[in-house]
């Protein structure tokens, strides 16, 4: 299990929840709600990695853990 810090916020453009992976550039996800961003924020956070390691690109680790509610 990777621990990246995940934003979530709601996008009235979008009209859903982002969850936002500011460590690993472009790494988004959304869902209908904040829970279901988390859960496709994980998943993308696995192919991120998974597609940087493939075409050898490097993979920062992460900062440090912090749980931020709002």
């Amino acid at each position: 299990m990777y621990k990246y810090e995940i934003i979530i916020y709601w996008s009235r453009e979008d009209k859903a929840f982002i969850a936002e992976v500011p460590e690993l550039p472009g790494c988004l996800a959304h869902g209908e709600a904040p829970e279901t961003a988390l859960k496709n924020a994980k998943e993308a956070i696995q192919l991120w990695i998974e597609t940087a390691k493939e075409f050898g690109d490097p993979v920062p680790e992460p900062k440090e853990e912090r749980l931020i509610f709002a």
